[in-house]
């Protein structure tokens, strides 16, 4: 049983509890008014008598988020997503709420964080500048994504009952359309592009829908370009590999987990280290055919390729990769996009990212294949289909603009269907008027129609006159 007593302005609700010790200890929590000291009582002895009662716990949000990395991301996570979630919780959780007790926090705490976010300055990494002057709702979302998560652990190990981080009202998160070349922009691009790393990695990104990792991760067992297959037409590349850069404290926490290769450092003291790894879903995994022309551009660079290993010997670092540096070393995308944003400006072109040229890739597949989600999904790699029709639907507004002329060609333009028309209002009948001249007439020509009309007049006023004697 639960006891109430006021203390000052304030009022405490006292009652015992067994620690996960199995020690009896007395608990005292101090509310602002009576009501809310009867409502928390109830609800104390209503959970004692049921047996959901949660012994109180002190823990704080980055002691409990610590065990949660620990004990959950680190058989969860890959490098990439430990590295951008222990971002997340070091920038803009622990600074935060960090001191906070995991079981003070309520919704309306998570509400009032929200609002804190928003005015909260974007934090720059060693690797990424941040481009914001204040958190985005996307970061905000992503946040409250990872909070929900760990709480729901909290749910799980019964520190708290239930989770505060869900439903939580989000700032509304507006996508901007992105800008992306079309596809004369894109020969153009190439007509100017003078670099043969950039020229490669812009076929592939255009005509095979790759990601920018996938395109410097891509190694020459999965480029299938002999001259058999593509004079069949079945010339193709394997997706299975993506590079990217990860924290020396990730590959040594997960134990290399989905790593097939980390390339030794220039410099032996970095933090961080180029690394082979598995791509971030199964649906990445994928097999992408190749058009001729880009078949033929492949087998041009791997001569080029040769022949530069051939004149290095024993300097050249052969790892296999389509994407190199000179010496064979990995290419990593800041180079890429140093000479992409070289060639834009050079070749007066709108100023777009790298990574439109997928958006671009997408868009002129799903025009060509007159909208087939599927088998553009298929090339993409994209774990659900839901993210083309949100992401790159409203690129083809215009082509839907045509349906509406395609179909007047196909079914209005039918002859038959011109005299349809919408019904026409009923009429109301026109009052009689009475013709004398042509009543004369008629009358002088048939004597048995006078003799009628005479006899009927004279019926009419013999009835009147009753009528009205009556």
């Amino acid at each position: 049983m639960a006891s109430i007593i006021k203390r000052k302005k304030n009022y405490s609700v006292i009652y015992n509890y067994v620690d996960e010790n199995g020690e009896t200890k007395q608990k005292w929590e101090t509310w602002g008014t009576h009501k809310e000291a009867l409502k928390r009582k109830a609800e104390i002895e209503n959970q004692q008598h049921t047996g959901t009662f949660l012994p109180p716990s002190n823990q704080k949000i980055s002691d409990f988020l610590y065990d949660f990395v620990s004990l959950y991301g680190e058989k969860k996570w890959g490098v990439s997503m430990y590295d951008s979630q222990n971002s997340l919780i070091n920038n803009y959780i622990n600074p935060i709420i960090g001191d906070m007790e995991v079981q003070a926090v309520t919704p309306r705490v998570v509400d009032g964080y929200v609002q804190t976010l928003q005015k909260t300055a974007s934090v720059s990494t060693k690797t990424r500048k941040a481009t914001t002057t204040y958190v985005s709702n996307q970061t905000i979302e992503k946040i409250i994504k990872l909070l929900r998560c760990a709480f729901k652990q909290a749910v799980r190990w019964e520190i708290i009952g239930r989770n505060p981080f869900d439903n939580v009202v989000l700032p509304k998160t507006e996508y901007k359309k992105r800008d992306i070349w079309d596809a004369e922009m894109i020969r153009t691009a190439l007509d100017k592009c003078t670099d043969s790393k950039l020229y490669v990695a812009m076929n592939l990104s255009f005509a095979c829908s790759l990601r920018m990792g996938e395109i410097l991760g891509l190694t020459w067992d999965n480029v299938h370009i002999s001259e058999d297959e593509i004079a069949a037409d079945n010339a193709y590349v394997y997706i299975d590999k993506e590079l990217t850069r990860a924290s020396k404290r990730a590959i040594e926490t997960l134990g290399e987990k989905d790593i097939y290769h980390i390339f030794t450092p220039l410099l032996p003291n970095t933090s961080t280290r180029i690394i082979l790894k598995k791509p971030k879903t199964d649906s990445s995994i994928r097999k992408v055919w190749l058009p001729k022309t880009l078949a033929y551009i492949l087998c041009e660079w791997k001569k080029a390729q040769d022949e530069i290993r051939n004149f290095l010997g024993d300097e050249y670092q052969d790892y296999n990769l389509v994407i190199s540096l000179p010496n064979g070393r990995p290419c990593e995308d800041r180079v890429i996009l140093k000479e992409f944003a070289k060639l834009r400006e050079d070749a007066g072109l709108p100023k777009v990212v790298f990574h439109s040229l997928r958006h671009s890739s997408t868009t002129y597949k799903l025009k060509l294949n007159h909208g087939d989600l599927k088998a553009t999904q298929g090339d993409t790699g994209h774990a659900e289909i839901d993210m083309i029709t949100s992401v790159y639907a409203h690129i083809l507004d215009e082509d839907r603009k045509v349906n509406a002329q395609k179909f007047e060609t196909a079914f209005y333009s039918n002859p038959d269907l011109h005299d349809v028309r919408p019904p026409a209002e009923p009429k109301e009948a026109a009052p009689a008027t009475l013709d004398l001249a042509s009543l004369v007439e008629q009358l002088q020509k048939s004597p048995e129609l006078a003799s009628a009309l005479a006899a009927l007049i004279a019926a009419q006023g013999t009835a009147a006159k009753t009528e009205k004697s009556n």
